[in-house]
C-alpha cells in the first residue's frame, strides 16, 4: 500500500498530504477534512522526508497552523478567502515573505532583515488563505539549473537522492513530487521551473512573462518569470488565477486575463495546430527521453489535433543568452565586498566576472538576437497554436554537479537547450510528465504557446493529462 492511500483523521485510508488542491478545498467544504489537518499532515512529512530531501530552507509549524486553523473557522462559517483558503503551499527563497528572511542561497545576506514586505506572489497568497508552510531551496541567487548552494547544501531528488531535482526551484519541485504541500511558488529565468519539473515527475507552467507581477525587479532582467507548481495542471491553474494581474511595483506586470485561467484549461485541443520538434534542430536527445516525448506528441494527435513534425528555425541562441544571464548574475553581486565575493559558489564567481567584462554594446547585441528570436516565434505561431519538444534531453544526474560527469560543457545550459530560449522570447511554457526511463526516472515535454497563450498551454497540458493520467506515480520515497 503506497503511503497516498494510508491514512486521514476523517477520510478513511486518504492521507490529506497526497491531495490537491482542488481535492482539499472540496474535503474542507463537505467538513470531511479541516485545514488543521492537511497542514498538519504536511507539517509531518516535511519532519520526516526533508532530512533527507533538503527541500526547505525554512519550516514554520507554529505560523502554518495558526494560518490553519483561521481558515478552519472560515470554512465553518462559509467566509472562505478563496479556492486556495487552507491549501498547503511553498515559497521559493527568492521572493520576498514578510517575517521571514529571504536569503537566496547566499552566506552575503543578512538572516537578521529587516523582512517587512512581501513580494506580490506570497502577498496574494495571504489574501487568498493559502497556508504557507515555508521557503524552498534554491542554488545560490537561483543562477544555475542544479540546487545546491554554499548556504543550504544540496538538494536531492525524491526519485533517487543520489540525483539533482534541477534547479532553480529544485527545492520547490521535490517539495511538489514528494507530497510536501501540493502548490509551490517559484521562479524561472532560463528554465527554472520546468527543469525541476521534468526531473521530478510534477507539472509547471512558467506564463507569459508579466503574467505574475515581480518584485523587487530582478536582476536577471526580463528573462525572470513566477511560476505556479504542482502535482496537476488544475491545481496549477488555481494558483495561477490566485496571484496573476498587476502590482503597482511591477511596471511591466500585464492587465488582469480576461477569463479565469482554471476555465481555460477546460478547452478542447481538437483542431489545434500543433508543432512537434524532437530536437529543435541541434540538440542531442537521450534516446529514452526522445521515444517518451515522440510517444507523448502522438497523443495530441488521438486528441484530435493537427500535429506535425517541424523544427521553428533557429540556431541555439546560448550565447547570446549567456550575455543576457551573465550580465544579470554580476549585477547581483555589484555591491559586494571582495571578502563576501570569495563566500560565492565558484561556479557563480566565474560567471559574474565573465558578465562584468561585457559592455554595453555586448548586451545591446544579445538583446538584439532576442528579439529577432521573439519575432521568429512570432511568426511560427501565425501557423502553429502549440509547440511541443522533450523539457530537457536527458534524465536526472548526479547531484552536487552543474553537469553532468563527463559533459564537454561546463555551464549549466549546456544540457538545457530546450528552455532558455522561451525564456528569452518571454513565451507561456509547461512541462507535462510523459513516463519514466528504464531506470525509472521522470521524463518532462516542453509545450510552448505564443506569447499571451497561457489558456492553450493550459488547455493542452490538462488534456494531456487527462488521457496519459500520471498522479499516480509518487517516488520511491512517498512509497514508504
Amino acid at each position: 500500500m503506497t503511503w497516498a492511500a494510508r491514512r486521514s483523521p476523517r477520510l478513511g485510508d486518504v492521507d490529506p498530504a497526497a491531495m490537491s488542491a482542488v481535492e482539499l478545498a472540496e474535503a474542507y467544504a463537505r467538513r470531511d477534512l479541516s485545514p488543521v489537518d492537511a497542514a498538519r499532515a504536511v507539517l509531518d512529512r516535511i519532519e520526516r522526508i526533508d532530512p533527507t530531501l533538503n527541500a526547505f530552507c525554512l519550516v514554520d509549524p507554529e505560523r502554518a497552523l495558526r494560518a490553519a486553523d483561521e481558515s478552519a473557522v472560515r470554512w465553518h462559517r462559509g467566509q472562505q478567502l478563496g479556492p486556495l483558503d487552507g491549501v498547503p503551499v511553498s515559497v521559493k527563497d527568492v521572493l520576498l515573505t514578510r517575517d521571514w528572511p529571504t536569503l537566496r542561497g547566499t552566506l552575503t545576506i543578512d538572516r537578521d532583515g529587516p523582512w517587512e514586505v512581501d513580494a506580490p506572489g506570497p502577498a496574494r497568497l495571504r489574501e487568498q488563505g493559502a497556508v504557507m508552510v515555508g521557503k524552498t531551496t534554491t542554488p545560490e541567487l537561483a543562477w544555475k539549473g542544479v540546487t545546491d548552494s554554499p548556504l543550504t547544501g544540496v538538494t536531492r531528488n525524491p526519485w533517487d537522492p543520489e540525483l539533482t531535482p534541477g534547479g532553480s526551484s529544485g527545492g520547490a519541485a521535490a517539495a511538489v513530487a514528494a507530497g510536501l504541500a501540493p502548490l509551490a511558488l517559484g521562479t524561472d529565468g532560463g528554465g527554472s521551473v520546468r527543469i525541476p519539473a521534468a526531473f521530478c515527475g510534477i507539472y509547471t507552467i512558467k506564463p507569459t512573462y508579466g503574467r505574475i507581477p515581480h518584485y523587487p525587479a530582478s536582476p536577471f532582467g526580463t528573462l525572470a518569470h513566477v511560476g505556479p507548481m504542482s502535482r496537476t495542471v488544475t491545481d496549477a491553474a488555481l494558483l495561477l488565477d490566485a496571484v496573476c494581474g498587476p502590482d503597482s511595483r511591477d511596471w511591466s506586470a500585464l492587465a488582469p486575463p480576461g477569463d479565469r485561467f482554471a476555465d481555460a484549461a477546460l478547452a478542447r485541443v481538437a483542431g489545434m495546430r500543433i508543432a512537434f520538434s524532437p530536437d529543435l534542430g541541434y540538440a542531442e536527445v537521450h534516446p529514452e527521453v526522445a521515444a517518451a516525448v515522440a510517444a507523448a506528441a502522438e497523443v495530441f494527435q488521438e486528441l484530435g489535433a493537427e500535429v506535425e513534425e517541424i523544427d521553428p528555425g533557429f540556431a541555439d541562441p546560448v550565447d547570446a543568452f549567456h550575455v543576457l544571464w551573465f550580465a544579470g548574475a554580476a549585477k547581483c553581486v555589484e555591491h559586494l565586498t571582495d571578502a563576501q565575493r570569495e563566500r560565492l559558489d565558484p561556479g557563480l564567481r566565474e560567471v559574474c566576472d565573465e558578465g562584468a567584462r561585457y559592455s554595453a554594446v555586448d548586451y545591446l547585441t544579445a538583446t538584439s538576437e532576442r528579439m529577432r528570436l521573439g519575432r521568429l516565434m512570432g511568426d511560427f505561431h501565425e501557423r502553429y497554436d502549440l509547440l511541443l519538444t522533450p523539457t530537457l534531453p536527458i534524465p536526472a544526474f548526479t547531484a552536487g554537479l552543474e553537469v553532468p560527469a563527463g559533459s564537454p560543457g561546463r555551464r549549466w545550459t549546456s544540457w538545457t537547450p530546450f528552455t532558455y530560449p522561451f525564456n528569452m522570447t518571454q513565451q507561456p511554457a509547461a512541462s507535462v510528465p510523459v513516463g519514466l526511463t528504464a531506470a525509472g526516472l521522470p521524463i518532462g515535454m516542453q509545450i510552448v504557446g505564443a506569447r499571451h497563450a497561457d489558456g492553450a498551454v493550459l488547455a493542452a497540458s490538462r488534456a494531456f493529462e487527462e488521457a496519459r493520467p500520471w498522479h499516480d506515480q509518487w517516488p520511491p520515497m512517498a512509497r514508504d
